[in-house]
């Protein structure tokens, strides 16, 4: 299994992770919602639970909770700008549809 951070997100994270200071890491995780029924969750990882997987990119740990990981499994997050917006995109291989505005997935 694996988690990996596209050159521009592995920038924009640990920008992110300097500014924090205390964040172990970037927490990646999926809850259902949405029209098409799951959404990724990112947020700081500030600790590191018995069962969550820590995929190392690039000396940026990126945490994912057992229940989350195989929704997960071959997932590229990036981080793309345009004009003035910026958001992390995701790049699940295991997702079989999307959402029109981009926010939810189906497997």
């Amino acid at each position: 299994m694996t988690v990996s951070l596209s050159p521009t997100a592995l920038e924009r994270v640990r920008g992110f992770l300097a500014t924090r200071g205390s964040a172990v890491g970037l927490r990646l995780g999926i809850k259902r919602t949405g029209c098409s029924g799951y959404a990724y969750v990112v947020n700081y990882a500030d600790e590191i639970g018995t069962d969550d997987t820590v995929f190392d990119c690039q000396g940026v740990r990126v945490v994912v909770d057992a229940s989350s990981l195989p929704l997960v499994d071959g997932t590229e997050v990036d981080f793309v700008k345009q004009g003035l917006n910026e958001a992390f995109k995701f790049r699940n291989p295991r997702a079989t549809s999307q959402c029109g505005c981009g926010e939810s997935f189906s497997l």
